[in-house]
């Protein structure tokens, strides 16, 4: 995988690269071909050249008889160009001038017309063009200096074999581009892929659950093996927490299943024995298996209700039934009845208030359950000379205090108390429910808009705070 990589990376720089060339020089041939077939400007401004300009010229000048001269077209395009004319005749005797000057001879021979055409023999400023006219069999030489510094015109001579010669080595020095672009490419490549590499096989590592995995944030990925270290360590968390909750779920569906099982074994007892013709039961027998079989149906009852509240305050599937309460008239109101439950009758629970009248917008039936919990888990947890403290007070916010003075609760188990499956070690052994008690507390405060802290310290009670 490494070497298909760090190769199809390769293969594409190389194949750009030719074809990058290749390109230019098809663009640069059929451009060159485009402006000598059709006459186009595209290597030269749009001006005419200065042989077409001497080749044209000859239409500028008359020849009568023995007069010869050029038009007055052609004096004012001479003007135009800066250049001169020298008309020769056979001889090459300068039988007409414009605007030449001094010091140019009035007589060539033909190896002074070649010379004078193939180099500057005139002046640094001055390129010389040679064109002919044909009259009544006569034919007639003429030179058309053009001074421009910038104007300039190279002959080169040369052999067929050395024209294939520099192709060859022209071929050679192609091919060592090419390897040296093989060379450039790979190590550009391999610069570019290994890290890729490298991220893929994190990648895969992830996919293949090894949180595990971390690489050093560097070079041009830095950014990128960041982040993947940093997801690595999210899954890893993440991993753990589910870890944890599948054990926690495990844990809590046994003693769920030994909760609801120890009260469906009691009522098919009671069941059995109150339907056996060989059992003769008084009626005060009767009410009583009556009574047990009730209260275990009302225990397995509460359960199922719990079950389906934290599934749907999970869900947000719960729709609260707000209006206003006056929050200090109910707990008041949960306090005497817990007080006057027979199961907590002795239990010393305080309520403390700074006003009477603190109204809000509650759903009450839910709130009532929260706070019933939190009492209710203060109880459980504890011995029973536990002192729990309720109070509420209003300054910026609205503030419960549910307080102990217990075994409290050490920090690991603070951590998980909300959790849902979660139930704490203290848990008296007489106690028996869901588990889901503080999971649904918490829930329900959450669903008001609220907050809600918990303090503690092993040996100094617990202190439950809810803002509201």
């Amino acid at each position: 995988m490494k070497w298909k990589l760090t190769g199809r990376y390769l293969l594409s720089v190389v194949l750009v690269v030719i074809l990058v060339i290749f390109i230019n020089i098809f663009l640069g041939i059929a451009m060159l071909v485009a402006q000598a077939a059709f006459d186009v400007p595209i290597f030269r401004e749009e001006n005419t050249s200065p042989e077409q300009f001497t080749r044209k010229f000859e239409t500028e000048i008359i020849v009568n008889h023995q007069d010869v001269f050029i038009t007055e077209k052609g004096q004012k395009e001479l003007e135009k160009k800066k250049a001169w004319i020298q008309i020769l005749d056979e001889n090459g005797k300068e039988i007409y001038g414009y605007r030449v000057k001094p010091s140019i001879k009035k007589k060539y021979t033909p190896s002074d017309i070649i010379q004078m055409y193939k180099y500057k023999e005139v002046d640094v400023n001055t390129t010389v063009y040679v064109g002919e006219k044909e009259k009544d069999g006569r034919q007639f030489s003429y030179l058309i200096g053009i001074e421009n510094r910038n104007l300039n015109r190279y002959f080169i001579s040369y052999d067929d074999r050395d024209i294939i010669h520099v192709i060859k080595i022209g071929m050679v020095i192609f091919l060592i581009d090419i390897l040296i672009a093989l060379l450039i490419g790979y190590l550009f490549s391999k610069r570019l892929t290994q890290p890729l590499q490298t991220l893929i096989d994190g990648i895969k590592r992830l996919a293949n659950r090894d949180f595990n995995h971390h690489t050093e944030s560097k070079g041009l990925y830095k950014n990128v093996f960041y982040n993947l270290n940093h997801l690595s360590d999210q899954l890893k968390m993440s991993e753990r927490e589910r870890e944890k909750l599948d054990m926690m779920r495990e844990e809590w569906i046994a003693n769920i299943s030994h909760d609801i099982k120890t009260p469906l074994s009691s009522i098919q007892g009671y069941a059995e024995m109150i339907k056996d013709p060989d059992y003769d039961f008084t009626l005060d027998e009767i009410k009583e298996y009556a009574a047990i079989i009730e209260a275990k149906s009302i225990y397995i009852k509460e359960v199922m209700e719990d079950l389906n509240l934290t599934t749907r305050l999970k869900n947000k599937e719960l729709s609260l039934n707000k209006h206003a309460v006056n929050i200090v008239a109910l707990l008041r109101k949960i306090v005497i009845d817990l007080l006057n439950d027979p199961k907590y009758a002795d239990r010393d629970i305080q309520f403390q208030v700074s006003e009477e009248n603190i109204v809000l917008e509650i759903d009450e039936i839910l709130f009532r359950r929260a706070i019933n919990n939190l009492i209710i888990n203060a109880i459980v947890h504890n011995d029973d000379h536990v002192k729990i403290t309720v109070s509420i007070d209003r300054k910026e916010d609205t503030r419960i205090v549910i307080k102990d003075n217990g075994k409290g609760i050490r920090k690991e188990e603070i951590e998980r108390i909300f959790d849902r499956y979660y139930r704490g070690t203290n848990t008296g052994a007489a106690h028996k429910g869901s588990g889901l008690g503080m999971a649904i507390a918490h829930d329900i405060i959450k669903a008001h808009e609220g907050e809600i802290m918990i303090h503690s310290h092993v040996g100094s009670g617990t202190t439950i705070e809810i803002q509201l």
